[in-house]
């Protein structure tokens, strides 16, 4: 079966014209009546009379329900134009308008707009007997303006209904398909979260745990820190929980979100050291001038490390690992390396993965760093370990801005020193002086 293009769509809304469609109404039944009053130089000459007007006029309640009964609503019209066409309460035989009819061109186009095929084509064929009826007592040839409006005019109003038809179905598909994706990107953003959060901290608890249960008999005092970090873990991740919880159940006031922010680059350094509390000795190294980031790019850093040193405990066995941040022009990267022996496992399942793999842990770094036109390698090292180095380019107004704050800075600094080094200069020679 072809596909078809124009689909009937049923009206929506309530059974009560709207005020738009009575202005409407209102508008073409209008100028079917100045088309009666002032006819023009080639109009028939028909007599002006009350009742005219009023025959006129009764092509205005049907149309005030056309988009629910477009068809019946063209057939009581159709019968009015017919009767003004044929002149029948006023001289009959004499067309009271040289109009095509505003009241029939709009219920024309409301059965074009919401009916099928076939009762637009039957709905086309049946103004033409309406139409040819205005020429049988009338001295306007038919060869010019008759098959004008006999053919041309409805022909052109049925593909008009046609075209927005076909443009509002296609404008519905869109919007349909962008609350999908929508609905689907939030998916994902909450899988991701779920996935950092519980990961990391059911890790470091599961390994909390294992250490104070070993060490419980010989080295008591150990098991208690032990399980001071275990208790600490459990409530930050009840916490970051109930605040995830929180974000989705908003929807019904703004007073009800979280305040707290989301962690950024400024938490790297106490991942790092809830790393080395669990029995992975992390090492932190910056470089470049600090600096202010976009939320997104820092909760995207700040759960790549996380979900690395995560894997780096399950999979890399007695091992250390070093987490370095650089600040450059135009973006910010963060590496994390491990010089253990569980090279070939990734972020992922409880399995883990290989580098070339995926898995939800490697999967959710690489949607945060693809959301911020970034760039994410990940695999074994050369002289073993594995490493995981993610890219992320900067706004430009950020570096910009950057580059101001970082001439300011260095000029500052210049003088500073200056100022400095004259100082020492001048304290020197005070010295000198009095040695002598």
């Amino acid at each position: 079966m072809g596909r078809d293009f124009f689909p009937p769509v049923p009206p929506a809304g309530k059974a009560r014209p709207t005020p738009a469609a009575a202005a409407v109404a209102v508008v073409a039944v209008t100028l079917d009546v100045l088309a009666y009053l002032v006819p023009g130089p080639e109009a028939p000459g028909a007599r002006i009379t009350a009742p005219g007007i009023l025959l006129v006029c009764l092509a205005l309640p049907p149309l005030l329900f056309r988009r629910r009964h477009p068809l019946p609503v063209l057939a009581a019209v159709l019968v009015v134009q017919l009767a003004v066409n044929l002149g029948l309460v006023v001289d009959p035989g004499t067309p009271m308008s040289n109009s095509y009819g505003g009241a029939v061109a709009v219920a024309l186009y409301t059965v074009a707009r919401y009916c099928d095929r076939r009762a637009v084509a039957l709905a086309v064929v049946a103004t033409a007997p309406v139409q040819i009826a205005r020429y049988l007592h009338n001295d306007v040839p038919f060869l010019g303006m008759g098959i004008t409006d006999v053919l041309v005019t409805p022909c052109l109003i049925a593909a008009v209904g046609l075209a927005v038809r076909q443009w509002k179905s296609q404008l519905d598909i869109n919007r349909k398909l962008l609350a999908d994706r929508a609905v689907t990107e939030e998916r994902r953003r909450i899988a991701r979260e779920l996935h950092d959060i519980v990961a990391h901290h059911i890790t470091t608890m599961y390994l909390m745990s294992g250490g104070a249960r070993s060490t419980m008999d010989r080295d008591p005092d150990t098991a208690r820190e032990a399980l001071v970090t275990l208790e600490d873990s459990g409530r930050t991740a009840l916490h970051e929980m109930r605040q995830l919880l929180g974000v989705l159940r908003s929807a019904e006031g703004p007073e009800e979100t979280p305040s707290e922010p989301q962690p950024g680059v400024d938490g790297i350094e106490r991942l790092v050291a809830d790393s080395t509390a669990v029995g992975l000795p992390t090492e932190l190294h910056v470089t470049g001038r600090p600096r202010p980031l976009p939320l997104t790019v820092g909760l995207t850093l700040y759960r790549i490390v996380q979900e690395a040193l995560t894997n780096a405990r399950k999979h890399a066995g007695p091992a250390r690992a070093t987490v370095r941040l650089a600040y450059l022009p135009d973006r910010v990267s963060v590496e994390v390396t491990d010089d253990g022996a569980g090279g070939g496992k990734a972020s992922g399942g409880s399995g883990g993965i290989d580098a070339a793999g995926g898995g939800y842990g490697l999967l959710g770094m690489r949607e945060r760093v693809a959301l911020h036109d970034g760039s994410l390698q990940v695999g074994s090292r050369a002289e073993g370990g594995f490493a995981v180095v993610a890219s992320v380019p900067l706004p430009a107004d950020t570096y910009e801005a950057d580059t101001h704050e970082t001439e300011a800075y260095e000029t500052e600094a210049r003088e500073s020193d200056a100022y400095a080094s004259g100082a020492h200069e001048a304290d020197t020679y005070k010295k000198g002086g009095a040695t002598r």
